[in-house]
């Protein structure tokens, strides 16, 4: 056993690196899906935004003024798009979650092609900043720092966003918005303005997520959807609304992808659907399903 651990541990941090980077995209949309009811399949497309934002701000070896510059505008127009995505599905609200999908996809689907067309096909490589580009031993085995950062960045995220849900008087407006919105509309509170804070926020994080990804992923036409697809199944295995849910499921996911790939290539994608379907089977809501999730 301890032998297998040495020999796998590269894949192994590799696969809490990229579950934590999962976990800063997921955490947004599961929110949004199940507290907030609303379906944006526009997230992977917000995160290869990031991505390439990373390459325009900073170049190839970005410095770190250049990388912090590159967080920052994307937090904005993250924030930004989720505010416009927010009021463009508003009216869509109460005719169900297909119409929802259909607009935000076409969105996503428009918003690719135009990165495509503005930065070319070719991959968009981004290095980490200075100090962050070298590696360090652990258990003997050299290891990238920036992803030891990656996961701390991660980790300190996941604690402060369940302590924002569950314990702050901000987290308890949401979930009430979502138990009975006409009540929060009876004591003056626009709910409206609470479901276009938490897209906002949510898609926030995914274009912040996408710069973080870039010196992992870089950026390229198609990377949109593959995160998409795994951002999807970290929710629906992690379940909907659930803080706890997502971090799980995106650690889950995080190991099937790297160790998968690395000890069964061929397979890897057979395993991940595999662990979805399981779950959607024994247990349909998910592992965590926050309380206020939808059915």
């Amino acid at each position: 056993m301890l032998s297998w651990l040495d020999a796998n541990l590269v894949s192994i941090l590799n696969g809490v690196a990229i579950g934590f980077l999962l976990f800063i995209l997921a955490i947004g949309l599961s929110l949004i899906f199940g507290m907030m009811d609303v379906l944006n399949l526009g997230h992977g497309a917000l995160f290869l935004a990031g991505g390439y934002l990373a390459w325009a701000v900073g170049g190839s070896d970005p410095g770190w003024g250049g990388f912090l510059a590159a967080i920052a505008l994307a937090a904005v127009a993250g924030l930004v798009c989720g505010g416009a995505l927010a009021g463009m599905v508003e009216p869509l609200r109460r005719r169900g979650h297909l119409d929802q999908a259909l607009l935000t996809l076409g969105v996503a689907l428009v918003v690719a092609e135009l990165l495509a067309m503005l930065f070319g096909r070719d991959v968009r490589a981004v290095n980490p900043p200075p100090g962050l580009d070298r590696t360090v031993l652990v258990l003997g085995e050299p290891y990238p720092v920036y992803r030891l950062v990656l996961i701390a960045a991660g980790a300190g995220l996941a604690v402060v966003t369940h302590l924002v849900v569950e314990r702050t008087t901000v987290g308890a407006l949401v979930r009430a918005t979502v138990a009975d919105r006409e009540m929060v509309s009876a004591i003056g509170v626009d709910n409206r303005r609470v479901r276009f804070a938490v897209l906002g926020l949510g898609s926030l994080a995914a274009a912040v997520a996408g710069v973080l990804g870039a010196p992992i992923y870089g950026a390229r036409p198609g990377l949109d959807a593959t995160v998409l697809i795994l951002a999807l199944v970290v929710v629906v295995i992690g379940g909907l609304g659930s803080v706890r849910g997502a971090l799980i499921g995106a650690l889950l996911i995080g190991q099937i992808e790297s160790l998968g790939r690395a000890l069964l290539a061929d397979a890897a994608s057979f395993i991940l659907f595999g662990a979805l379907a399981i779950v959607l089977i024994v247990r349909p809501q998910g592992l965590f399903a926050g309380p206020g999730a939808r059915s």
